[in-house]
């Protein structure tokens, strides 16, 4: 077996780069699944006064460039005796970065994070081969100003978005529209009423995106669709079996909350989550994965285990992921499959 090197990328958040080995780590061994030799021996070393993340195998030409997508990959290197003999490697970008850096809003969700979260639940799912062809599409069902969506484009896949804050939907198609027109990338996007039993319902943001000449994968067009709706009553708004992966943020109770009944402001994501699960399977493919992060500190895991077990759902092993945000939350991951 061979021996490896990854050097993790920098990240602007000082706390999450403190924790990004550990959280790596995890990411590393959930990609084992789609390697041809799989993974042993995951660790941490210095080399040269540098961490690394270190890792045996034997590597082929498609498993780099799978480990190319991880959130945290920097450069990857053979371990040959003392020395790193680097190794090119090509991750997925389908268009230019600035597409996922330049969004900056209060509440927004470290971009590092939110690709290993998508890439968690990807090699979950049933579609984990089809992660380096395009083609998938990733529901978010509290998608925000599209964080996840962006990233989704990123991989080449189609993104399909639910937000209840009309003000989040508009922002985000303003940045979406002003940075195609800036990329000088063909596109359309509009802002339209949806109706459900003769009464407006929600108003959906349908934007498409033409490939460029100079494009790899001429002829893909992408689709990004987000509904300006409540989650947690979608029924007749989206068809179903439409996504291969669910990824959600839930709101985490100190400055995010989600609607409750009797439409107030709750800080309990459970609550939300035991409601809108129901609405969210039946969008979700046979095999598709669901991947959700949340505040542990006002959510006990068990509990939020609990609500996707009760729902029919798989729970799916991997390394710890909880970790620090700030002092009034430490966050987690939870990753569970659609068995039927």
């Amino acid at each position: 077996m061979s021996r490896y090197a990854l050097l993790l990328a920098p990240s602007a958040n000082r706390v999450y780069a403190d924790q990004a080995s550990k959280m790596s780590q995890a990411e590393l061994a959930a990609f084992g699944a789609v390697l041809s030799a799989g993974l042993d021996d995951i660790a941490t070393a210095q080399i040269g006064g540098v961490e690394y993340l270190t890792f045996t195998s034997e590597l082929t030409e498609p498993d780099i460039a799978h480990l190319a997508n991880m959130s945290s990959a920097y450069a990857l290197f053979e371990r040959v005796d003392d020395l790193l003999r680097p190794l090119a490697t090509t991750p997925l970008a389908r268009y230019d970065s600035d597409l996922i850096t330049i969004p900056k809003y209060a509440g927004k969700t470290n971009e590092q994070f939110t690709k290993l979260v998508l890439n968690l639940t990807l090699l979950a799912s049933a579609s984990a081969g089809r992660m380096l062809d395009g083609g998938l599409t990733v529901l978010d069902p509290l998608c925000g100003r599209g964080t996840t969506l962006n990233q989704a484009l990123m991989y080449g896949y189609d993104g399909i978005g639910v937000e209840i804050d009309g003000k989040d939907v508009e922002a985000y198609k303003l940045f979406l529209q002003t940075w195609l027109k800036r990329k000088r990338l063909k596109h359309t996007a509009e802002l339209v009423p949806v109706r459900r039993q003769g009464r407006r319902a929600a108003r959906r943001l349908e934007v498409t995106l033409a490939p460029s000449k100079d494009d790899h994968k001429a002829g893909a067009v992408q689709k990004v669709t987000v509904l300006n709706a409540d989650t947690t009553q979608l029924d007749g708004l989206i068809r179903g079996n439409v996504a291969d992966v669910l990824v959600a943020d839930l709101p985490y109770g100190v400055a995010h909350g989600s609607y409750d009944d009797e439409g107030g402001i709750s800080r309990r994501p459970l609550d939300l989550l035991e409601r809108a699960v129901p609405q969210w399977l039946p969008l979700l493919r046979p095999g598709g994965a669901i991947g959700l992060s949340w505040n542990t500190k006002v959510a006990k895991r068990e509990l939020a285990e609990d609500i996707l077990l009760a729902a029919g759902l798989e729970l799916v092993e991997h390394l710890p992921l909880e970790h620090r945000v700030d002092q009034g939350i430490d966050r987690d991951v939870l990753v569970a499959r659609k068995t039927r």
